[in-house]
């Protein structure tokens, strides 16, 4: 890969789910070219939100990315690794919002209310 990207998984994480992956000795099946490459590549699509066909470059191709995920999914490897790091949150991405907003005054039952909206009368 030739860019690191900013959430992109640190060197602790990798190396607590490293013998977990599809691939590692005593896991059968062929191994992964790069489970810590391919597991960036998962997270920058969650965290983005953007289709798999936008994954840049440098996580390689998307289609290969995309099969590989369904796999995994299939084989029930994400629940294991959710399962392995649920019992310690990261709180890194914990945002509490303590901000509120006041509503101006004339929206607070002003004179005049919501005349506007309502049908007007049959004759």
């Amino acid at each position: 890969m030739s860019d690191i990207h900013r959430h992109d998984l640190s060197e602790e994480a990798w190396l607590r789910l490293k013998p977990h992956l599809l691939g590692s000795k005593g896991n059968p099946g062929r191994r992964g070219d790069d489970n810590r490459l391919f597991l960036n590549a998962v997270l920058w699509k969650l965290r983005t939100g953007c289709p798999w066909r936008d994954l840049p470059p440098d996580y390689g191709k998307w289609n290969t990315t995309w099969r590989r995920f369904k796999t995994w999914r299939d084989r029930g490897m994400w629940e294991r690794l959710l399962e392995l790091v649920a019992d310690e949150p990261d709180l890194e991405w914990l945002m509490i919002d303590a901000s509120h907003i006041k509503a101006h005054p004339h929206a607070a039952g002003a004179k005049g209310g919501t005349k506007a909206l309502r049908a007007p009368r049959a004759a």
